[in-house]
């Protein structure tokens, strides 16, 4: 059954209000979601702060956007490579410095379908070290300031987190056995989602309801990912399917989460998108959440192995 809770047309930032004095991080946010979600918080007037690999298409972003929304608007970058734990650290304190409150960080940003097996400068392979680890040293460190300012963190994945072995794997983390761009990306976005429940799981033992952690999907969206990453058989195959009725605009992608960004008595249990045709496309609301992406056993595994990957602890 699809989800009415925002009536047969979903969630749509219709519902946004006034969003002067609000802050939000957004990794990723120089293209695709991550850019259209920047658009429609900078249009209720909340300050977006960018957090992105690439200087040069950030500072063309952040002109498009000023373009768009005057030479006031509130928007910035911070240059961060989420494959790097030295650079997210680095980031992460030139926004404890530059921003005083984080009333949600967006963990948008991602690699996908990358054709062979790559590693990291840390040792970690591309995706699972990009999506996953770089996002979980990043939510730690600027976690005391999101609670300080009782925000979310907002952890984007994908329908491939259902679309691979439906468990971390554990004996292999960099799969140096049996490397494969889609399987291998699909374990990426399922320890994204991982985090995020253990997060919530974490929050609530510690007494610490006023932070809120939410997962979302942009279902199937025109986007930049896999053009800068896939092998040129997944840019063709992923082109012709942008053509076709069951992918919509990066802009209707990036609701899901503006959503988890900013509406009130959401569910945190739960997996947002789309909730049409296959949930690729359709009105904006709760899906269908797999159990396997909130097991037990291997959130705490998966947390444990995060923080000796990263070198951090976090404390509640």
């Amino acid at each position: 059954m699809p989800d009415t809770t925002f009536g047969p047309n979903g969630w749509t930032p219709e519902r946004l209000g006034n969003l002067n004095g609000k802050t939000y991080l957004i990794t990723g946010a120089n293209a695709g979601a991550g850019f259209q979600a920047a658009r429609t918080l900078l249009n209720k007037g909340a300050r977006v702060v960018m957090l992105n690999r690439s200087v040069e298409k950030s500072q063309s972003a952040v002109e498009e956007l000023k373009k768009e929304f005057g030479v006031d608007a509130g928007v910035s970058f911070v240059r961060m490579d989420l494959a790097s734990l030295a650079s997210v650290r680095e980031a992460a304190a030139e926004v404890l410095k530059t921003v005083k409150r984080i009333d949600a960080l967006i963990c948008n940003a991602a690699i996908a379908q990358v054709p062979t097996q790559k590693l990291t400068e840390d040792g970690f392979e591309s995706m699972l070290g990009t999506n996953h680890y770089g996002h979980f040293l990043l939510c730690g460190l600027l976690f005391d300031r999101i609670e300080a300012s009782k925000g979310r963190i907002v952890v984007v994945s994908s329908l491939g987190y259902n679309m691979g072995i439906k468990t971390i794997q554990f004996n292999d983390m960099n799969w140096d056995k049996n490397y494969h761009q889609n399987r291998t990306y699909s374990q990426s976005k399922l320890a994204q989602m991982m985090f995020a429940y253990e997060l919530q799981d974490r929050l609530a033992a510690a007494g610490k309801p006023e932070v809120e952690v939410y997962v979302c999907h942009p279902g199937s969206s025109r986007t930049s990912l896999i053009t800068t990453s896939g092998n040129l058989a997944t840019r063709i195959m992923f082109w012709l399917m942008s053509l076709s009725p069951m992918v919509q605009s990066a802009e209707k992608g990036a609701w899901p989460e503006v959503m988890c960004a900013t509406e009130d008595r959401l569910e945190q249990r739960a997996l947002y998108g789309p909730t049409g045709r296959m949930e690729f496309v359709g009105p904006v609301g709760k899906g269908t959440l797999h159990p396997h992406a909130h097991d037990k056993p291997a959130m705490e595994r998966l947390w444990e192995v995060s923080e000796q990957a990263t070198g951090f602890s976090w404390t509640f």
